[in-house]
């Protein structure tokens, strides 16, 4: 099977669309050998801060001398950025040989879906290749998502909010139901989330299971006085609850003070507050794509720099909370320019202007049909920021060459259509 061959494979799974429930992995992976058996998780779900919190464990971990294993969703650029080794990307003829071994393995009465399908490859290969650690990233939720087939050495739950309404409920305290569904009995949960309806929930599970729970508050992040590479206050959240899972797991997983100091001061992640700097010109790319997400997107901002209004390029999703999110923008803003995501749920240009001027913002607004259009008609001005999506985002990486340019069958991978979705019957 050749890499296209693999890839095509796997957008064809694309049609069982996305089915909560734990019966198919647990099948698929049975049908490999229980891969996730021989493997030590650290499992991380949340909103908001789940793909940061995981690339600080990463890096600490690895700095520290652990083979690192990391699972993570979507990718920007490259399908392989979702599986890796020690930071680097699933190589292609891998991929290629584990497609084709999972594939031939799938029992005749199964249907796995493009997620359960790939959570089961990261599994194989992270076996294979004998890891210390698996840095564990949920996909939707946290109870019926395919990666809760693994029992942790500790469950992480960043910040919850309003995101995936459609699937994980539409009030705080159902969407922490589902991700505390990934709490498991007697194994540590620690979590940075603040809202006193999710942490309620949370805590409440934990009692349930006997598991010690561990709150990343206000006095935590007074404490944590470590050089952290990922700007913004919610970045130092996400840093403080790497901190106090290495601490607590310490006796399993030695580590010293520096070592964590270390992975906080040198962790990279591509797509969040990551800032280039193109001749005289800054830009920033960060794909915030809820309310949340662009609030924490505004405090880095203003932290980083103050009285500065950036050209905001802005394309979004339909089946997000868009409306808000380019309005909560508009104060901050020196001009905008939107474009469409190269999604079919993709909100138009026209319909991000139109909002603006209905809303009565006096910000000029220019109309482009790409992000690479936008980022040229941005080139002039001396300081711009990217948001709203985090396909756009790789969209973007890819028009400013700093990742290799990708194949159209790994764009389309990402290209999973969220209100097909049936929503959680959250009260079973």
């Amino acid at each position: 099977m050749t890499t296209t061959e693999a890839l095509n494979f796997l957008q064809s799974l694309q049609i069982f669309g996305f089915q909560p429930g734990l019966e198919t992995t647990r099948r698929l992976a049975a049908a490999v050998g229980h891969p996730e058996k021989d493997l030590r998780f650290v499992h991380v779900a949340g909103t908001n801060g789940k793909g940061s919190t995981c690339a600080f464990l990463e890096q600490i971990y690895r700095g520290a001398g652990y083979r690192t294993g990391l699972y993570t969703s979507p990718h920007l650029v490259h399908f392989g950025e979702r599986i890796q080794i020690d930071r680097q990307h699933l190589p292609d003829d891998v991929l290629s040989r584990l497609v084709t071994t999972l594939r031939d393995s799938i029992p005749e009465d199964l249907s796995p879906t493009f997620f359960e399908f790939t959570t089961v490859m990261a599994l194989m290969w992270f076996a294979e290749q004998k890891v210390d650690l698996v840095i564990w990233e949920t996909g939707l939720g946290g109870r019926l998502d395919a990666t809760n087939i693994v029992n942790p050495l500790a469950s992480l739950i960043t910040s919850i909010g309003l995101d995936h309404k459609n699937v994980l409920g539409t009030s705080l305290g159902q969407i922490a139901f589902e991700k505390a569904g990934i709490i498991k009995p007697g194994i540590p949960v620690l979590t940075s989330a603040t809202a006193p309806d999710a942490l309620a929930i949370i805590e409440y599970r934990a009692h349930e299971l006997d598991s010690h729970c561990v709150v990343i508050g206000h006095s935590a992040l007074q404490q944590l006085t470590l050089s952290v590479s990922l700007s913004g206050p919610h970045q130092r959240a996400n840093a403080a609850l790497a901190v106090a899972t290495c601490r607590l797991l310490r006796t399993i997983l030695p580590l010293t003070d520096d070592q964590i100091a270390s992975g906080l001061a040198n962790t990279t992640w591509a797509g969040r507050m990551q800032r280039i700097d193109r001749g005289g010109q800054i830009l920033l790319l960060d794909g915030a794509h809820n309310p949340d997400g662009i609030a924490a997107f505004k405090a880095a901002l203003t932290s980083d720099f103050p009285g500065q209004h950036p050209t905001f390029i802005v394309g979004m999703l339909r089946d997000k909370a868009w409306r808000e999110m380019i309005l909560a923008l508009a104060p901050l803003a020196a001009r905008f320019i939107v474009a469409p995501v190269s999604s079919d749920r993709t909100v138009t240009p026209e319909e991000l202007r139109e909002v603006l001027r209905e809303a009565g913002s006096n910000r000029a607004v220019r109309v482009c049909d790409s992000v690479s259009a936008a980022l040229r008609a941005a080139a002039p001005d001396p300081f711009v920021a990217l948001t709203g999506s985090l396909y756009f985002i790789g969209e973007a990486l890819q028009y400013l060459q700093t990742e290799p340019q990708s194949r159209s069958d790994d764009r389309a991978l990402n290209n999973w259509v969220g209100d097909s979705a049936q929503s959680f019957d959250t009260a079973n």
